[in-house]
């Protein structure tokens, strides 16, 4: 698969009004009721990347930072970060839009990981992604760093094989200190 894509190949937006039922007793939409929209529009983003099936491999970070209430709009944004050989990561961006005063207010991020999966749901490689804009770079390279700290949580990389979050950790070479 020698083709290549670009993030915004596989933007999603999805816009939904939170209705009574998805709301909890303080009348703000469930946290469980957005995750569930958030792995909706990032699977679109997947299928988009790789045009195949895809399945959601994990659920890498969720932040709610601002409550959504009841009869609020949200926008839902999602793309692909960065995608490996099998896998991609989808980081999603979600919006209260306000059209009657025309605001948004960013109220939640999450980064979900999804793979790429044949008809027998095993898994397959999938087109390389480019980064065009500076956020595009700069989510790019940080899912480098987190699928790094992914494989060595998991035992399936020591620490010592990592490139860039070996980096971090570091002391600054000699050269490197004559340079201050």
């Amino acid at each position: 698969m020698a083709k290549v894509k670009t993030a915004s190949e596989s933007l999603t937006i999805m816009t939904n009004i939170v209705l009574p039922n998805e709301t909890n007793s303080l009348r703000n939409l469930f946290g469980g009721e957005l995750l569930a929209k958030m792995d909706r529009c990032a699977s679109i983003s997947a299928a988009r990347h790789c045009e195949r099936r895809v399945v959601t491999a994990s659920v890498n970070h969720v932040s709610f930072n601002h409550p959504i209430p009841e009869g609020g709009v949200v926008v839902l944004e999602s793309k692909v970060s960065r995608a490996f050989s099998t896998s991609m990561e989808i980081y999603v961006d979600v919006w209260l839009d306000d059209p009657i005063n025309q605001t948004k207010v960013h109220t939640n991020a999450g980064i979900y990981t999804f793979v790429a999966v044949d008809e027998f749901n095993r898994p397959i490689p999938i087109p390389e992604m480019v980064p065009e804009t500076e956020e595009e770079k700069e989510r790019y390279a940080a899912a480098f760093r987190r699928k790094e700290l992914s494989l060595i949580l998991s035992g399936r990389m020591k620490p010592l094989e990592s490139v860039e979050l070996k980096k971090l950790f570091q002391e600054p070479q000699d050269s490197d200190k004559d340079k201050k």
